[in-house]
């Protein structure tokens, strides 16, 4: 768990992560993780004077099962609305999933993925039952007015999540600072990606916005800003190419 920013708090850490943005308004969670981070979540809560009646929404990067894991948690039990792009509903709900090649790997950090997975119960991902769907270029009303950017690719329905009052986006797996399957560092390709082209193709989109911190599902938060992340994810594609 750490604060990084004002209103900008992760749980969990380079392997899998979760974001918190609090500000006067409540608490917007940025995905959910692993269903054994739930602990995590009442911790940091506890620690920033927070409950989860502070907590507005969640909005989910995309619908793989490790970044839904107490999404219908919260939504069941606490009546929290869960945001996803449409393209990625049928596979928040479980109706709908895909086998993308894993790709390089090592076996020490495959190991401490696959371990941390299934510590954090990743194996016992509950699919949500009901989503509420967005679209590109909508912002939502919850904490931080978060604008959803679409940058399909590492699924259909992958999207960044600019948060300005934070200066940062949320990218899930639209990039990566930390290869979970290689332990490689720095901005690159996630693996897992359904269309790698596409994905790399679709960081276009997130040029400009000025954003400072760049926050990844997995690998360390980035702070030089989104221009330079993506510039390095292009290098790392173009390397990996040849």
């Amino acid at each position: 768990m750490m604060q990084f920013a004002p209103a900008l708090h992760r749980i969990g850490n380079d392997i899998i992560a979760v974001y918190l943005v609090d500000t006067p308004e409540g608490v917007t969670i940025i995905d959910a993780g692993l269903a054994g981070q739930w602990k995590d979540l009442l911790a940091e809560l506890a620690a920033i004077g927070r409950t989860l009646d502070d907590v507005r929404g969640v909005v989910l990067t995309h619908g793989d099962s490790d970044h839904i894991g107490f999404a219908e948690r919260l939504r069941r039990d606490h009546g929290v609305p869960v945001y996803v792009h449409e393209a990625d509903a049928a596979r928040a709900r479980g109706e709908e999933s895909t086998r993308p090649a894993w790709g390089p790997m090592r076996i020490g950090a495959t190991a401490r993925f696959l371990w941390y997975a299934m510590r954090k119960n990743g194996l016992k991902t509950t699919p949500l039952a009901e989503v509420v769907t967005v679209r590109d270029g909508e912002v939502l009303d919850l904490p931080g007015s978060p604008r959803i950017i679409g940058v399909p690719g590492h699924s259909p329905g992958s999207i960044a999540i600019h948060v300005p009052v934070a200066d940062a986006v949320f990218v899930g797996d639209a990039l990566t600072t930390r290869h979970v399957l290689t332990g490689s560092a720095g901005p690159q390709p996630a693996p897992f990606t359904d269309d790698p082209g596409g994905a790399v193709a679709s960081l276009a989109r997130l040029e400009g916005l000025g954003a400072t911190w760049v926050l990844p599902g997995h690998g360390t938060p980035w702070n030089r800003g989104v221009d330079e992340a993506v510039r390095e994810v292009r290098r790392a594609a173009a390397a990996s190419a040849q």
